[in-house]
């Protein structure tokens, strides 16, 4: 009797299971359920995926229409940015020692020269580096820019607040195109101007010509007759980075001193001695039809160096107004840096030229930190005063070398 319940109770329990089984059985086939504990799905921040992102797209690029990958290009420099003892065959009798002094230490160990000139008159108070500022030059980089402004503004192709179409979203001035140096608004005026106009304005702006009055030892720079190869970048890029010219200091600086002091270009001239200091006189090369165009330039050259390229002068000198131009370019191995600018004062104005050669480390921003120095170094010393020059040289004594 009791074995006989022991068996139906154990066959009622199977049914119970079988049942129990196949209803939940049902119920997981018709609602998956997720287990509570499986973890939850873990996000990057907004920062974390605009970085994969990046990544991403830069692999992308990275590979050409084949799905070949290729390797970065990374440009190869040979010649150092620095160098020691750079002023020391200078012939410095006749300079400024004021400004040869802060010219030199300014320029501290850096591969190149400081050229600081008087925009009145056309003379070099100091070279720094002479070797090198009266060398054959090199490519202009942005600082052709200037030309570039120039010959658009007298053609009448744009004036300062004239929006040029870059792209289908972007338009540019030429105020924010200098402070930022864009070289693609650049190439779109020189394409407007054709070659032809552009070299009659950069001979006119004494490219291609000595700079300098009787200087011994001053190499010619070149303008081309033609423009170089499309292929190349044309005239365009002639107009942007100033390639295949070759410009000297002594050019730059004269062309400068041109829009700093109104519109004469001065031969430049570099006195020997006290007695040349004392007989010298200015010798004008040409007056340049761009007086009424200065002001339409003026306010991108400010810009440069309150937000622009050279805003690096501010790093040591913002008592006084300065205005200029960058350059940064490469060829060959080496590459260039340059900052033309003018100190603009109630006293009067000083026009300096930073060109540096060398590797990675020469720029146009650093040069501009040069400018910056030299312009600190002035103003400590008393150069931005009412007291004229050559009063300021007798009184220390002129003609002592530095």
């Amino acid at each position: 009797m009791n074995r006989t319940w022991a068996v139906r109770a154990a066959l009622l329990f199977l049914a119970i299971s079988a049942l129990a089984s196949a209803s939940f059985a049902r119920s997981s086939a018709s609602k998956p359920t997720t287990p509570k504990s499986a973890p939850s799905k873990v996000t990057e921040s907004s920062t974390a995926q605009k970085k994969i992102a990046a990544k991403r797209h830069s692999r992308r690029t990275r590979r050409s229409a084949n799905g070949r990958r290729h390797r970065r290009y990374y440009e190869r420099f040979y010649m150092s940015s620095y160098a020691d003892n750079v002023a020391a065959l200078d012939e410095a009798n006749g300079e400024d020692p004021v400004v040869r002094a802060a010219a030199v230490e300014a320029l501290g160990n850096m591969n190149g020269t400081v050229v600081a000139i008087d925009p009145t008159s056309g003379r070099i108070l100091a070279m720094v580096n002479q070797k090198l500022a009266l060398s054959e030059g090199a490519m202009p980089c942005s600082t052709i820019k200037l030309v570039t402004s120039l010959a658009a503004l007298n053609e009448g192709i744009v004036d300062k607040d004239t929006e040029v179409p870059l792209s289908r979203r972007t338009k540019m001035t030429l105020t924010h195109a200098l402070a930022v140096s864009n070289n693609t608004y650049f190439e779109v005026l020189g394409r407007r101007l054709g070659f032809q106009k552009v070299a009659y304005y950069a001979r006119q702006f004494g490219l291609g010509e000595l700079a300098g009055y009787d200087i011994e030892g001053e190499h010619l720079g070149t303008y081309p007759d033609a423009a170089i190869p499309v292929k190349e970048g044309g005239v365009g890029k002639m107009c942007s980075y100033g390639e295949g010219v070759s410009m000297t200091p002594l050019q730059l600086g004269a062309l400068v001193s041109a829009i700093a002091n109104g519109g004469t270009l001065y031969y430049m001239q570099h006195p020997r001695s006290p007695e040349e200091v004392a007989n010298f006189r200015p010798r004008i090369k040409r007056q340049l039809e761009i007086t009424q165009l200065i002001p339409q330039l003026t306010d991108g050259l400010a810009g440069t160096v309150e937000y622009g390229t050279g805003r690096s002068v501010r790093y040591n000198f913002s008592e006084e107004q300065v205005l200029g131009k960058t350059g940064t370019c490469s060829k060959d191995g080496t590459r260039f840096g340059w900052f033309a600018s003018y100190a603009n004062t109630q006293y009067g104005r000083i026009v300096t030229v930073v060109f540096l050669q060398g590797g990675r480390p020469t720029f146009g921003p650093k040069a501009a930190e040069i400018a910056g120095r030299m312009y600190r170094n002035l103003y400590d010393h008393s150069f931005f005063a009412a007291t004229p020059v050559l009063e300021r040289e007798k009184d220390s004594g002129a003609g002592a070398a530095h």
